[in-house]
């Protein structure tokens, strides 16, 4: 039988806890919501995905999400 040594062996895995913060930003947006479901925009408002995609003060395209 294979027991984990007792002390600090836990190896942190940065992604693994980026996408569960993520997750938890998102259950927290849901619960607050006034509709059923989070639109799109919501969505990606909540996970900041326009901050990823346009840096800093760059222009949108038509729709706020064509190429800069």
């Amino acid at each position: 039988m294979n027991v984990a040594p007792v002390g600090g062996t836990a190896v942190h895995d940065h992604v693994a806890l980026a996408e569960i913060e993520l997750c938890g930003e998102l259950i927290i947006a849901a619960s607050v919501a006034d509709e059923d479901r989070l639109s799109a925009d919501r969505i990606d408002e909540v996970l900041r995905v326009a901050e990823e995609r346009w840096p800093r003060g760059e222009e949108f395209g038509d729709e706020g999400r064509g190429e800069p």
